[in-house]
């Protein structure tokens, strides 16, 4: 039913092809054409050359609900969109489609990143918790021998008690990660140039440098954002200092982790990993990574996906609640973060 006085913003959907048949359930697009004066089925795929029906909603429109596949809002695409004062995006990092445009035009934005960190802190703790276990190893193992086997004395010194866990960047997901590791006997070692030690101990960790947090962790998670003096962080010199047997989990960016130096590693069997992303992103098909019985890699799944992709809907539509009713974003994000964030 049309508001009396309609004060809604306009706001456009934008974001990749079938993207948002899989981000919004019907309640989230009834909820949607509440908050706003918007058509909850029509999705701006291209803004840069749009259809006449987008041209039209982008030069009326008031917000922009993004995600994933969203096109770069560069000046031109601004210049399309002279009603455009902010930009909710359902899903995590903003980089790949907020330019300095948007900054200087002064948009406001906001992500569901928080949304975002909990699956694939979901993801690490799983990986953790299974690689203290040794369950890849004992799987491969149980696969080859199909028959009754001492266990104990193979597995003798696996287990999570008291077990060194080492977190390498306290972002919003390195932190959710080591919330959910409060529970368990894990001793918690963070790197991170950026916190100091009365933030490690509201944390519940303590702060060591990279090459000892690599050297006296059994397991070692990489969660520092994709910069350009993050590449590489886990290289040559940090593998060697991993005692034999320590698993590293990259959940993060592949370009973290120089990955000819550990493809050299995990050959020989010294080191184990768990690599969710890559460098490249799809390794070429004849990579070892694919048939290494101590490697478990999966194709960039750690984040949201399924259902999960209705909990990043409904904290950008709190957002948009928000600005519907005048108040400031709840999870803001500014410029200046973005060089040292994802």
């Amino acid at each position: 039913m049309p508001h009396a006085t309609d004060n809604r913003p306009t706001a456009l959907l934008a974001m990749g092809p079938g993207i948002a048949g899989r981000l919004l359930a019907d309640r989230h697009r009834t909820r949607l054409a509440e908050l706003t004066r918007t058509d909850p089925h029509l999705v701006a795929h291209d803004l840069a050359d749009p259809t006449p029906e987008v041209a039209a909603a982008l030069a009326e429109a008031e917000v922009l609900f993004t995600c994933w596949g969203a096109t770069p809002l560069t000046e031109g695409v601004l210049a399309a969109a002279p009603r455009l004062r902010a930009v909710v995006h359902a899903a995590g990092s903003v980089k790949h489609h907020i330019t300095d445009a948007c900054w200087d035009r002064g948009i406001a934005v906001t992500s569901a990143a928080n949304a975002n960190a909990l699956p694939v802190a979901e993801f690490t703790l799983a990986t953790i918790l299974f690689a203290g276990k040794r369950i890849l190893h004992t799987a491969h193992r149980y696969r080859e021998l199909r028959a009754d086997h001492d266990w104990l004395s193979e597995l003798d010194g696996a287990g999570n008690y008291r077990r060194t866990v080492g977190i390498v960047g306290a972002s919003r997901i390195g932190r959710r990660v080591i919330e959910l590791l409060r529970p368990f006997d894990l001793d918690v070692l963070l790197y991170d140039p950026y916190v100091d030690g009365a933030e490690a101990a509201r944390l519940g960790v303590r702060l060591a440098p990279l090459d000892e947090l690599c050297a006296s962790s059994s397991v070692v998670s990489v969660h520092a954002p994709q910069l350009p003096e993050t590449h590489h962080l886990i290289g040559a010199a940090q593998l060697s200092a991993m005692a034999t047997g320590t698993t590293l989990i990259n959940t993060a960016r592949g370009s973290l982790v120089d990955e000819e130096a550990l493809l050299a590693e995990l050959t020989t069997g010294r080191l184990r990993a768990v690599l969710d992303v890559t460098d490249p992103e799809l390794p070429p098909a004849q990579s070892p990574l694919y048939t290494l019985p101590n490697v478990l890699l999966t194709p960039h799944v750690a984040g949201s996906l399924g259902d999960e992709l209705h909990r990043m809907a409904d904290q950008a539509l709190d957002e948009l609640e928000r600005f519907a009713a005048g108040l400031p974003f709840a999870d803001p994000v500014f410029a200046g973060a973005l060089t040292r964030s994802a």
